[in-house]
């Protein structure tokens, strides 16, 4: 979805070839430049995006709307976080938070790519399933190979801002 949205906003930046009588103007690019709105892709995504960093990978995730994921995010806007996250289950890393964010929770039955709050101190990567009351923070975009990418045992997995 991503490479979607960059490929249309990328569209209408393009300046066409001049001509000897001035540049060409093409409507249907024109269509497409008046449809898009005034703000960049960048700053449109910045602050709904979460980067997480683990084992050489980088990992994208896009915040929840609730409170616990604001005072997530304003915690990462001091800078990145880094927390050392253990296997738990079979099915999650879970590490703490060094904090407490205000819980949103409610039963839920995770999927892999979910970011959880729990019990307001700790945050869990889900890479299985699991029914329970959490928080979610936010979703990783793209979960396929998450449990090898998060790696076995324990890791340190860095959250920050995209």
């Amino acid at each position: 979805m991503l490479l979607a949205l960059l490929l249309v906003s990328g569209c209408g930046t393009q300046t066409p070839p001049a001509t000897p009588n001035g540049p060409e103007t093409d409507p249907e690019q024109e269509d497409v430049q008046a449809q898009q709105p005034p703000q960049t892709q960048e700053s449109q995504q910045e602050g709904n995006t979460l980067k997480i960093s683990v084992g050489g990978y980088e990992l994208l995730a896009t915040f929840e709307e609730n409170a616990s994921a604001e005072a997530f995010i304003e915690l990462l806007s001091q800078g990145p976080l880094t927390v050392e996250m253990a296997d738990y289950g079979g099915f999650e890393k879970v590490g703490p938070l060094g904090t407490t964010l205000p819980r949103s929770d409610t039963q839920i039955t995770t999927q892999p790519g979910d970011v959880i709050l729990y019990q307001g101190s700790q945050i869990t990567i889900y890479y299985g399933t699991n029914t329970w009351n959490f928080t979610r923070l936010a979703r990783i975009d793209d979960p396929s190979g998450l449990g090898e990418k998060l790696g076995a045992g324990t890791v340190s997995v860095t959250f920050s801002l995209a």
